[in-house]
């Protein structure tokens, strides 16, 4: 049995209505991206449009967290909504640029600037 590196922890907040933060602290990766993809879920069926994701404290993050921050991303469009990630650290930001996410879902550095870019109103970011 092997003991997680940076085991995963999930701080929820709801800073208004219509919105929840999600601090995600250690690593997003295939052991641990469903326990994010549980609280996601949660959050939509209570009525939550906006998804903030501040991953400042997320070290390493693998496709399989890639793939539930996109998979949120799709469907909060239709509602309409939004999925922003608040200052990734250097490493995961790479592995964003790299994979296309960045192009896609937006990366902002604090709740402020989620929020506004939240009320800004959808846009097409895709090419």
């Amino acid at each position: 049995m092997s003991v997680a590196q940076n085991p995963l922890s999930i701080k929820v907040e709801v800073p208004r209505e219509d919105a929840v933060l999600l601090t995600v602290e250690g690593d997003l990766d295939m052991d641990t991206a469903t326990e994010l993809q549980h609280h996601l879920a949660n959050q939509l069926h209570h009525g939550r449009r906006h998804f903030l994701l501040d991953i400042a404290g997320v070290p390493f993050m693998d496709s399989s967290g890639m793939n539930i921050v996109l998979r949120a991303y799709q469907e909060v469009r239709e509602i309409p909504g939004g999925v922003y990630v608040i200052s990734p650290t250097p490493a995961v930001r790479r592995i964003m640029d790299l994979t296309g996410v960045s192009i896609t879902v937006p990366i902002v550095g604090s709740l402020e600037e989620a929020l506004a870019t939240a009320d800004a109103g959808p846009r097409d970011r895709e090419p």
